[in-house]
């Protein structure tokens, strides 16, 4: 590995760590700054008890010090706290809970997306103006442009007799997955028909036509190799959206994933739980467009880590 690779690699993990920071103080603050708090809105609460219990969770204390403790817990022990609301259950073990399930219904859908996506692309470029290409190009026009809970919706309506609803069993995993992957799956389509467009028209293929190599050589030794770059770019992100899951999708099919826990949080003002779960999309994020950016070296040597 050349010290140009290992200046570049440590230079984005550094950048990775300053905008994981920035998420963490940014969500902080803006959260803080909500009018209201945690206990305010529960029943049979008195001011005695409202302040004994914002005493126990450290939130009569100023804001400042506040989040200097919270830091130094989550840098010096990994430590998201406790749920203000899920009583003697710490948020990371609330979080993990819900990913094997987010990442396991993510994980799905990203490698039939991502499959699919590159297949049909590939398809429809080779098969340019031509019926199949129509027809792919009109049903992916049709997924980019509906949001995730329509998409969901329509599956819940079309296919609740045939499967369950409910995403808390392996059969009720089915349509959660394809709703989560149509959109990716039609996204990577286009961007993969677009870019092997581009590299069809390039002078080397035209070259090694001229020379007699094969058709196939040709398509997967050269055109699709290069053409997956701008999908490699989309990957990256898109599997750390998927793999915590789609709220919305997760709210409609009942999948007991992050997502559910995140909505849960947000409406029941559970700070450390709000905190935790951003603090890790934040991470999924940066992680995945570091490595995207490393394996952009591996698809294509001519790329320079400058």
């Amino acid at each position: 590995m050349s010290s140009k690779t290992v200046f570049y690699i440590i230079k984005r993990i550094l950048l990775a760590i300053f905008t994981v920071w920035v998420v963490i103080t940014a969500t902080f603050f803006i959260m803080h700054a909500v009018p209201g708090g945690p206990f305010v809105g529960e029943k049979a609460t008195t001011p005695a008890v409202q302040a004994a219990m914002e005493a126990k969770y450290g939130l009569d204390k100023p804001v400042i010090e506040q989040y200097f403790t919270y830091l130094g817990d989550i840098v010096t022990k990994f430590d998201f706290g406790p749920s203000l609301k899920q009583r003697n259950q710490d948020v990371i073990d609330i979080i993990m809970d819900g990913m094997k399930t987010s990442a396991m219904l993510g994980l799905i859908a990203a490698g039939i997306s991502t499959l699919f996506g590159i297949v049909l692309g590939a398809v429809a470029a080779l098969r340019r103006n031509k019926f199949i290409d129509r027809v792919i190009m009109i049903v992916t026009t049709a997924f980019v442009s509906m949001p995730s809970f329509i998409i969901g919706t329509l599956l819940l309506v079309a296919f609740s007799k045939l499967l369950p609803a409910n995403g808390s069993s392996a059969a009720g995993m089915i349509l959660p997955i394809i709703t989560l992957a149509l959109y990716p799956m039609a996204y990577i389509t286009r961007l993969t028909r677009s870019s092997m467009l581009d590299v069809l028209g390039q002078d080397y293929i035209r070259t090694a036509r001229a020379k007699g190599v094969s058709g196939r050589k040709i398509i997967f030794g050269h055109a699709l190799k290069n053409s997956l770059i701008p999908v490699l770019t989309y990957l990256g992100p898109m599997l750390a959206y998927i793999v915590t899951g789609s709220l919305v999708v997760e709210k409609i099919f009942a999948v007991p994933g992050i997502g559910r826990v995140f909505i849960s949080s947000i409406t029941n003002r559970d700070y450390p739980m709000i905190m935790g779960t951003t603090i890790i999309l934040a991470v999924l994020i940066v992680v995945m467009n570091l490595v995207t950016d490393i394996l952009y070296k591996l698809v294509d040597p001519r790329i320079n880590f400058e």
